[in-house]
């Protein structure tokens, strides 16, 4: 459970916070030796909200639940903020709260920028290491969630108040720099640069089949085997020629890999990627290090650090290999070395890796070696943040019909497609600008919502058509919703909607202002625990009990004050369906 003490922080306590409160009191007057109880306060079909309180306080006092429960009941007495308190069943203690407390919350959120959301007391300074493609290759399926879910988690940990700094692992370094350049070398023909192909990424995809033509020419011919390696130690020495096409390749890569961040709309800047070229300088630097803590190990030519902690399928401890019998190095070496640094350099005090769930013995490993050699303090977290795997329709891992992996954009292209078909099908007099417009952000937001609605650790299918879907839980009937609201505001004007808190509300007012008095509390799940999935279905159930709302109870044709009313329901809805698709990543449109 997430404390509630962080929502109290903006000075908007949830009903649910302040109805927690009122138990815990009661219990500490009835039975003082247990007033460190839980008050188990949870929304409920049965009441405003319900209280299992007596059902754990059974074994503690002696008593049985029923009696705990008729006793709480009898304690709370109606307040400014409950109406009355009844036991039920087994044990329940079910609670109603007074409609002055429901309209004050809407007041108090709506004259709140962050809509009753505290900034957390965990402002850790935060590394969050995600997205990481590989220079000179095309961005493909398998970035699709690690950027999509790191995204999700910056923006929620920088609005929930951490120092949050993003990092773009990107693959720039190694032999297959050395197979591509002197094959570029030998094959001065082959076009690829930017402006010769058009689009940039154009030029990575045509980067993307010549690393291919050079890796079967590697295979296949020793003597260009021999030449790509020497092209190596050039590029690793600094020589100039080759560092200059080195460079030409990275720039061209990463201006391909901004055109993809910007269509999904995702937070990194060149400034965010950090290449693993930049730690080779102080590679040798950090084997010495664990050498020194007495960690590394030699194994036959090769430094190993052994596991205290796994150990492999013959019961020996698993190597992870910082420094091979030829000198070099690999990922290991430098994930550690990229650790130390955002530790000493950046000050990091949590470090989360969005990569996927294959890569969960690497992270155990390295984490268990920066440990041992005094990197990761009992005051600094690591975490991998794992994640499935998108599947096609047949089940498997999404490919191609041919068998290859699917370009990203082009997973992209093909929700859109589907996004605009509906939209024109809809709206056949929209002008194709527009069209194309609502489209866009209704078929990005549909890949989006639909990888951060499935528990991150889950497998899920690409289905497009399922994705852009107006009915069921999708970005799209989201923002259907919320365009549906601005509708409404638009029509009364944006007229200032002032609350009359002696108003009875209707039972489907009553419900949606209880669902907007969750937001600040799952948003603080989600900080706690990294699943977006929360939010995701936190922002379904709210725009679910907005229709059901606008279904029963007439907005503009109300006379005043239940006008008024009904207009601040309306509005704080809107507001936090937008704030927390946009911490989503997803565009909350005013028309679709």
């Amino acid at each position: 459970m997430v404390d509630q003490s962080v929502v109290d922080q903006s000075g908007v306590r949830s009903l649910n916070d302040r109805v927690s409160s009122a138990v815990t009191t009661a219990i500490g007057r009835l039975r003082p030796d247990v007033s460190d109880a839980d008050a188990m306060v949870r929304r409920s079909a049965h009441a405003d909200f319900q209280s299992g309180a007596a059902m754990a306080l059974t074994r503690r006092t002696g008593l049985s639940s029923p009696d705990i429960a008729a006793a709480l009941a009898a304690e709370l007495e109606a307040t400014e903020l409950l109406s009355g308190a009844t036991a039920s069943g087994p044990g329940f203690l079910n609670l109603s709260v007074t409609d002055r407390a429901v309209w004050g919350q809407i007041t108090a959120r709506l004259d709140d920028p962050r809509l009753g959301v505290a900034a957390s007391e965990d402002r850790r300074r935060t590394v969050v290491d995600y997205s990481g493609p590989n220079i000179a290759k095309e961005m493909h399926v398998g970035h699709l969630r690690t950027t999509i879910i790191g995204d999700c988690l910056v923006r929620v940990l920088d609005f929930l108040g951490a120092t949050v700094i993003r990092r773009n692992h990107l693959g720039d370094w190694g032999t297959q720099f050395g197979m591509l350049i002197q094959y570029l070398t030998e094959h001065p023909d082959a076009r690829w640069r930017h402006g010769e192909v058009s689009g940039d990424t154009e030029s990575v995809s045509a980067l993307d089949g010549l690393y291919k033509r050079a890796r079967a020419e590697f295979d296949a011919d020793a003597a260009f085997a021999e030449r790509a390696r020497a092209r190596v130690v050039a590029l690793q020495s600094g020589e100039a020629g080759t560092r200059e096409r080195w460079r030409e390749i990275v720039a061209e890569s990463e201006r391909a890999f901004a055109v993809v961040y910007a269509r999904l709309g995702v937070l990194l800047t060149p400034q965010d990627s950090v290449g693993e070229s930049s730690y080779a300088p102080v590679l040798a630097d950090t084997v010495e290090a664990l050498v020194a803590a007495g960690i590394a190990v030699d194994s036959e030519g090769a430094l190993v650090i052994l596991s205290e902690e796994v150990r492999g399928p013959d019961d020996r401890p698993v190597p992870l290999m910082v420094r091979k019998s030829d000198g070099g190095y690999g990922y290991d070496t430098t994930d550690l070395a990229a650790l130390r640094q955002r530790i000493d350099e950046l000050g990091a005090r949590r470090l989360l890796y969005v990569t996927d769930s294959r890569q969960a013995l690497h992270f155990r490993l390295i984490f268990e070696a920066a440990r041992r050699a005094g990197w990761l303090t009992d005051d600094i977290e690591a975490e991998h943040i794992a994640y499935g795997t998108v599947l096609g329709p047949d089940g498997r891992p999404f490919k191609t019909r041919a068998g290859g992996t699917v370009r990203l954009l082009d997973l992209l292209d093909d929700a859109v497609a589907h996004a605009e078909a509906i939209v024109t099908g809809k709206n056949p007099e929209l002008p194709a600008t527009t069209v194309r417009r609502i489209a866009e952000q209704a078929g990005i937001g549909a890949v989006k919502y639909a990888d951060l609605s499935t528990s991150r650790i889950k497998d899920y299918t690409f289905d497009p058509a399922r994705m852009v879907a107006l009915n069921g839980n999708t970005s799209v009937y989201l923002q259907y919703a919320h365009a549906r609201i601005r509708s409404i505001l638009r029509k009364a004007a944006n007229e200032r909607h002032e609350v009359d808190p002696t108003v009875c509300p209707e039972p489907a007012e009553r419900s949606l202002a209880l669902e907007l008095d969750g937001y600040a509390t799952v948003l603080a799940e989600v900080g706690a625990t990294l699943e977006p999935h929360r939010l995701c279905g936190y922002l379904y159930d709210l725009a679910r009990a907005f229709t059901a709302f606008y279904d029963r109870c007439p907005v503009l044709t109300s006379p005043e004050p239940v006008r008024g009313n009904r207009l601040a329901l309306c509005s704080l809805t809107a507001r936090t369906l937008e704030q927390g698709l946009g911490l989503l990543g997803i565009d909350a449109p005013e028309r679709m």
